[in-house]
């Protein structure tokens, strides 16, 4: 089994920045593919980034050019910076992982989080 646990998540003014970081244990890090979700009240759960292995990396267009996504191996540890954060940023951000081809479809990562609140204030 992979356990993930995400923590950084906060509130934050428009236009700030928030890093989060999801700790891997229970397995070899790699070669997982390492992704980020994120879910809105009211909302469906949407792809926001992903890393496979080693460092392919992908993100949706809604944060294109403002988040990244890295990985430190030697921390068995995935994070998530978040520059230039808009209101519609808010939600609770999941961190997953899968064994599988790297994709975008949440229902095809095997593993999760338990979430992390992030509020963005105008």
């Amino acid at each position: 089994q992979v356990q993930l646990v995400e923590s950084g998540g906060g509130l934050v003014q428009a236009g700030g920045s928030l890093r989060l970081s999801c700790a891997v244990s229970g397995r070899p890090f790699s070669p997982y593919t390492m992704a980020w979700f994120r879910q809105a009240p009211g909302k469906e759960r949407e792809f926001v980034a992903r890393m496979a292995w080693p460092v392919s990396t992908h993100y949706a267009d809604s944060v294109k050019g403002r988040f990244a996504i890295s990985r430190d191996n030697g921390k068995n540890t995935v994070y998530l910076q978040m520059n230039s954060l808009k209101s519609e940023d808010t939600a609770v951000y999941y961190c997953a992982a899968t064994r599988g081809a790297a994709t975008v479809i949440p229902g095809q990562y095997s593993y999760w989080g338990q979430g992390t609140q992030v509020t963005v204030s105008l």
